[in-house]
């Protein structure tokens, strides 16, 4: 999602483009916002000064700092990151990365929730991108029964392992099935997970 170039993390992490500025938690309080961030970085202490020198963080305080990261906490003085998600009635999902202007996150909902939220963040007028849909139902599982059982048993005797420490010989007689039955299985097994997996990263 495409962030409002006036909100702090907007203009920290687009004088930045290689960095990822990571909301780790927050909760608002009163008219603030209090957050805990960690920033990803070849210079990790110059972005996380850009942070501390911007006018709308309040507090500040550097919790731990090396080559690669900085963690830090402080008080802003902005809560619309969080309008859309009360708006929608739903809890904010940590971490949220923002990388170029831009935040990231995961969503975990019903569909009638799911919808709600899409509408809300519609009706905000930003520009968004949806990259992943895993969808879960009981009564439709990813996986048969007899699926999960065989591709367990395949991951933990070796199966996949390369070079191989179990033959598919030997995998069917442990499932006690024939070959062909344990290879189709398998087979099925396999490209379900593949293709749940893969959808949205094409």
């Amino acid at each position: 999602m495409t962030l409002p170039e006036d909100i702090w993390v907007a203009e920290v992490s687009t004088s930045f483009p290689d960095a990822t500025f990571r909301l780790l938690t927050g909760v608002p309080k009163g008219d603030r916002a209090i957050e805990l961030g960690e920033i990803l970085a070849d210079d990790p202490e110059l972005a996380a000064a850009a942070l501390r020198d911007h006018p709308d963080i309040v507090a500040y305080d550097r919790l731990l700092a090396d080559d690669q990261r900085a963690i830090t906490q402080y008080e802003a003085e902005e809560q619309r990151l969080y309008q859309f998600l009360w708006e929608s009635s739903l809890p904010p999902e940590f971490p949220l990365d923002v990388a170029n202007g831009a935040m990231e996150f995961d969503l975990t909902a019903t569909q009638a929730q799911f919808e709600a939220f899409g509408e809300v963040l519609d009706a905000t007028g930003l520009q968004y991108e949806l990259l992943t849909v895993i969808h879960t139902d009981d009564e439709e599982s990813l996986l048969t029964e007899r699926q999960r059982e065989c591709l367990t048993v395949a991951q933990r005797r070796g199966y996949f392992d390369v070079p191989r420490d179990c033959t598919l010989a030997e995998l069917a007689d442990v499932l006690d099935v024939d070959k062909s039955t344990a290879s189709e299985t398998i087979r099925r097994g396999t490209a379900r997970v593949l293709e749940q997996f893969l959808v949205g990263h094409e």
